[in-house]
């Protein structure tokens, strides 16, 4: 199935005039920084047919003649063709907006031969500068890279909730810099739901996260230790787990950090551009060293002790266990290191010096997407 980029052309690819917001003359083409450089790259790059989907108002008729716009828009066509830039089709709608045209975004009249099985439009992006931009994006069913210069910009014509329409944003930025990484470094999101006689658990995974958390084992300090791998890993996690608490907190703890394991592997994909290696921090008295390798062996090397049986409502015991378990399911080596006094300090500043090393370990760059390993697979 092919993805699509459905570009915009005015506030988009080029700088839309501020006064009357009409090209009609050479004098006022202006392109948009940086859009021939990283243009090029996403043509050449990245595998998304390229669609250029326009609304000029009134074109043809007396307040916007042909012959005003056209050689504006061949030298734009032409312009970005040198660059290996190539549009597979150009959609122009030239009603105004009080003709409520099927043809004119946020509708999709001019698009219909996408809603079929040889697109896969839920892959696929609007960019634009304009909220209706977006609104195409959710009539569509794809995502919306938002270049706005003006939020305001089209808000009149919106024909649904505000709300839904930012739901369907994926990204907010005018730098084609960041559109181009952000195109070509995929999500990294997954989910897993893992059910056994002992364990029902879900979890879900935003590699490339904010933080942002919702964690339930029925441990609350197990809660309290997983909310900081996602705090300080910049990463989102969902967990929910429904465990057999009443026999003893193993199962729970085994079994979500086995499957929070194998989730992460399957979130990092193919490994390309990542760093792999990653962290040591104080924490008051302690100090807790974490090294990790996801180079696809699993191994664990553990050197802390624990004096109370448990801390909050978690066996310490369980502490090797549970990375043990997620180096198991992640396929990565672990070496972890603590001394200190506190035994809560020491063990809060593991699992923050773990989050600390995981998001080291699974930054990429862009620039550099191959696999960091000699032997050629990770």
């Amino acid at each position: 199935m092919k993805k699509v980029l459905f570009i915009d052309r005015d506030g988009t690819l080029v700088l839309e005039p501020p006064v009357d917001y009409q090209l009609d003359s050479l004098e006022k083409l202006e392109y948009y920084p940086k859009v021939f450089q990283y243009m090029a790259k996403i043509a050449k790059e990245l595998n998304y047919e390229l669609v250029m989907v326009t609304n000029q108002d009134g074109l043809g008729t007396a307040s916007f003649p042909e012959d005003t716009f056209w050689p504006a828009q061949n030298k734009i066509i032409t312009a970005f063709e040198k660059e290996g830039v190539v549009f597979s089709e150009i959609l122009i709608d030239k009603t105004f907006p009080h003709e409520n045209a099927p043809t004119r975004k946020p509708r999709t009249g001019l698009l219909k031969k996408y809603f079929s099985k040889e697109y896969d439009l839920e892959n696929s992006f609007v960019l634009g500068d304009r909220i209706t931009d977006m609104e195409l994006a959710k009539n569509l069913g794809a995502k919306g890279i938002y270049l706005s210069e003006d939020p305001e910009l089209g808000a009149d014509e919106i024909e649904t909730s505000k709300q839904e329409i930012l739901n369907c944003i994926a990204l907010t930025s005018t730098d084609w810099q960041a559109i181009y990484e952000f195109l070509k470094l995929e999500d990294r999101v997954a989910e897993i739901t893992r059910n056994t006689n002992e364990t029902k658990i879900y979890i879900k995974l935003n590699l490339d996260g904010s933080g942002k958390n919702n964690i339930s084992t029925g441990l609350h300090f197990f809660d309290h230790m997983l909310d900081q791998i996602g705090r300080h890993g910049a990463m989102d996690l969902t967990i929910k787990v429904d465990g057999d608490l009443e026999v003893d907190e193993h199962h729970t703890i085994e079994d979500t950090m086995i499957a929070f394991g194998e989730l992460f592997n399957k979130a990092l994909g193919n490994k390309l551009g990542i760093e792999r290696y990653g962290f040591c921090l104080p924490m008051d008295d302690c100090l807790a060293q974490v090294a990790v390798d996801f180079g696809g062996r699993n191994w664990l090397e553990w050197n802390a002790e624990f004096k109370r049986e448990k801390i909050g409502d978690m066996p310490t015991e369980m502490f090797f266990h549970l990375f043990k378990s997620f180096t198991d399911g992640a396929k990565c080596n672990l070496n972890i290191k603590a001394e200190g006094v506190n035994e809560h300090h020491k063990i809060e500043g593991i699992f923050k010096a773990f989050a600390k090393a995981m998001k080291m370990a699974v930054k990429r760059d862009s620039n550099k997407m191959f696999l960091p390993s000699t032997k050629g697979m990770l």
